[in-house]
């Protein structure tokens, strides 16, 4: 399998921390928010390969990085400069897809997020289910329910019906940017992109995917911590030592 880590964005809500530095590489305790996550994968033993999409004013920032780590990493610069002309979520699983044989399921997640448990169950959910699957949580929120994917699931763990960014939203599960694709699912983005689908958000894949073919959606263990802006870093600094060893 292999990991695509998207980390194209601009973090502008992070200034001055994120103006000339990527969130992912952004230290939380004694390493990167990214690294917590690679080390995780790791312990998996699933992954064979990981690409980071990121943008050309950070690439510098994250070729240095992958020189640092003794695992195969490609990086690859998207070409954009600033937030107005970024290539969005979407286009950029499809940029890394024309310049990366990725002939094999591929885990896609965005590298600016902090979880108190290990991935290894949602790889483990994924082989038994056998169809691409994505992660959920239960969101109390109206307010955030209208800033993120919103699906709708059955008995089953099946997605009957998602939206990114629902004006009227019609369950509280959101799904956040942590998705196992099939080889098969993840080679049809191309024909979605040409359908209509949304470019921005990695969820508009989804939310078209799953109503071309089965996708599970696994109930998240723990939470997941999205750092938005410099409260909610500062905040993760203080809070993810009870769960984090640094």
């Amino acid at each position: 399998m292999k990991c695509l880590f998207l980390a194209a964005g601009y973090a502008t809500r992070l200034y001055p921390l994120t103006e000339n530095f990527p969130k992912p590489l952004l230290p939380i305790g004694d390493k990167p928010i990214l690294d917590w996550l690679l080390d995780d994968l790791e312990t998996t033993g699933m992954i064979d390969r990981y690409i980071t999409v990121t943008n050309h004013k950070f690439a510098n920032h994250f070729f240095t990085w992958a020189k640092s780590h003794r695992l195969p990493i490609t990086v690859l610069d998207d070409g954009s400069t600033e937030n107005e002309n970024r290539l969005g979520a979407v286009k950029d699983i499809l940029f890394a897809m024309e310049h990366v044989p990725m002939n094999d399921d591929v885990f896609i997640l965005a590298g600016d997020n902090i979880l108190d448990f290990s991935l290894g169950n949602f790889l483990r959910y994924y082989q038994h289910k056998q169809t691409s699957c994505v992660m959920r949580y239960y969101e109390n929120s109206e307010a955030k329910l209208h800033k993120t994917g919103v699906a709708v699931v059955d008995d089953n763990d099946r997605i009957v019906e998602m939206e990114e960014k629902p004006k009227e939203p019609k369950s509280h599960w959101c799904i956040p940017p942590f998705y196992i694709c099939k080889a098969n699912d993840i080679n049809l983005i191309k024909t979605a992109i040409a359908n209509g689908c949304g470019t921005d958000a990695p969820g508009s894949f989804i939310a078209w995917l799953s109503s071309q073919t089965p996708v599970h959606a696994f109930e998240m263990p723990g939470k997941r911590y999205d750092i938005g802006d410099l409260a909610s870093y500062n905040e993760i600094q203080k809070s993810a030592k009870s769960f984090l060893h640094f």
